[in-house]
């Protein structure tokens, strides 16, 4: 039986977007694509990478801090009466 993938846990791994850059830099070159474009687009792959692992960590910071507090997502935010 298949397990079922993690997404957060995959989208937040340097080690994915590592390997999303090891197939996207070859595939790249093997187009034909110029050296300039390639580095673009391997540090617009890696920073977006760094954005979504982020967000995604901030977010489960976040949820996990309301868990243990029990305020309303809206108390925790400061938009308490």
């Amino acid at each position: 039986m298949m397990k079922e993938i993690n997404w957060k846990r995959k989208l937040t791994s340097r080690k994915f977007w590592a390997a999303v850059v090891g197939f996207a830099t070859p595939l790249m070159t093997m187009l034909n694509v110029s050296d300039n474009t390639a580095v673009q687009v391997t540090a617009l792959i890696m920073s977006g990478g760094a954005l979504i692992a982020y967000i995604i960590g901030e977010g489960l910071t976040d949820a996990a801090n309301i868990e243990t507090s029990g305020d309303t997502p809206a108390e925790a935010a400061g938009d308490g009466q």
